[in-house]
């Protein structure tokens, strides 16, 4: 492998505690990594371990771009505050005067005003995981006891927006909340949400090739993103900015944005684990996907080898002849490679479990995209669609 230092763009993502977490949501696909790494009952990524991946990633990344740190889990404020403090500490150590910035992903369950200081003074970026109102975030999404946890989440939130944290919200879209997209959508944003993210649940079981009872089933999926995009072309355009439509809008004018599922090609966001380990994927650590450790080889390294190059190069080659000829292929490219284990009409593999979903999605969004397109070109904000569209909702009465 090539011990060059610097490599073209990529992303890292560290998982200082590795899965280790205070909650235990049905849904996790995290906890079982335990498995990884029998021998360490709690795992931390120690000071050494710390320096030399905050060191060697600034190093890899091209001097002209950003420095992009995101620590998550498992739970990321297990390790607790001092961790974060040093991280930072060598952050400017190391950066020379780069641009580096630091986003965290976390069920919001240990944070206090002393977290939320520190993350206003770093200009850290917080993920907060919630679900939805109370009944539907309560339903998986429990503490190991099975207490609920909606409260906790909703006292986090609120500390957040008091302190001026910036930050957004990934809500799991699993069986139970995919029936009440506008109960969930008005709730986050009646909570004063402006960024929001809908991840799909879908975890197949360990025994069968079928997915879990908390899976989401693909069309109730994509029934949910355009119950979603109806409500926010409607009234919050502008005002609210769903991910899920802004990664649809990105692939559709040609600019980059998109998500890495809705990607040709992929490969380029690793996994660094708390003992340095780096893994293809968050959706791929496993010992076939292990590219070695930060103590032993470069990032330019790892994410350079045949191996990597050909892992992410294979989520465009394995498309499926049926995929090829989708009229939503530009949109969607396949989605995840983790989810291709439906099969095509001939009966052949590598279909993604969510296609049903995407197709109906992303066959919903031309119209709207392309009139906010022409907005935009002419000088006009996106969020003049809304005038037309009540217009033309109210012509339709």
């Amino acid at each position: 492998m090539s011990q060059n230092t610097v490599t073209r763009a990529f992303h890292a993502m560290a998982k200082p505690s590795g899965p280790d977490c205070n909650l235990n949501c049905a849904y996790c696909f995290y906890l079982e990594k335990h498995a990884l790494y029998e021998s360490s009952t709690q795992p931390r990524m120690s000071e050494a371990i710390l320096e030399r991946y905050v060191r060697d990633y600034i190093a890899s990344v091209e001097p002209e771009s950003e420095v992009a740190f995101t620590w998550q889990g498992g739970e990321p404020t297990l390790l607790g505050l001092n961790f974060y403090r040093h991280a930072v500490a060598l952050q400017a150590k190391y950066g020379a005067g780069r641009k580096i910035t630091n986003s965290f992903q976390t069920n919001g369950i240990l944070l206090d005003d002393e977290w939320c200081a520190f993350f206003v003074r770093h200009h850290f970026l917080i993920g907060l995981s919630l679900d939805g109102p109370e009944e539907i975030h309560n339903e998986y999404r429990l503490t190991k006891k099975g207490r609920p946890t909606h409260k906790l989440v909703m006292r986090a939130l609120a500390r957040l927006q008091r302190h001026g944290v910036q930050y957004n919200v990934l809500a799991c879209v699993n069986r139970r909340s995919a029936q009440s997209p506008e109960k969930v959508y008005d709730f986050l944003v009646a909570s004063g949400v402006q960024f929001i993210q809908f991840l799909p649940v879908v975890e197949r079981c360990h025994t069968s090739n079928t997915v879990t009872d908390w899976s989401v089933p693909p069309k109730d999926y994509g029934a949910f993103l355009c119950k979603i995009f109806d409500r926010w072309i409607a009234r919050d355009v502008g005002r609210v900015f769903v991910m899920n439509i802004e990664w649809a809008f990105a692939n559709f004018v040609g600019a980059p944005g998109a998500v890495c599922h809705h990607q040709p090609t992929c490969g380029r966001s690793v996994i660094v684990e708390h003992n340095g380990d780096v893994y293809a994927c968050d959706h791929y650590v496993y010992p076939q996907y292990h590219l070695g450790n930060i103590c032993d080889h470069t990032f330019a390294a790892m994410l350079d080898s045949h191996q990597q190059v050909t892992f992410g190069e294979e989520k465009l080659t394995t498309l499926p002849e049926q995929c090829q000829k989708c009229p939503v292929l530009r949109a969607c490219w396949g989605g995840c490679p983790k989810h291709r284990f439906a099969l095509t009409k001939e009966g052949k593999p590598g279909v993604n479990y969510l296609c049903e979903g995407f197709r109906l999605y992303f066959q919903h969004l031309p119209p709207y995209l392309k009139a906010m397109a022409d907005l935009i070109a002419i000088g006009r904000p996106a969020s003049d669609i809304m005038q037309a569209h009540l217009h033309h909702t109210k012509t339709r009465m």
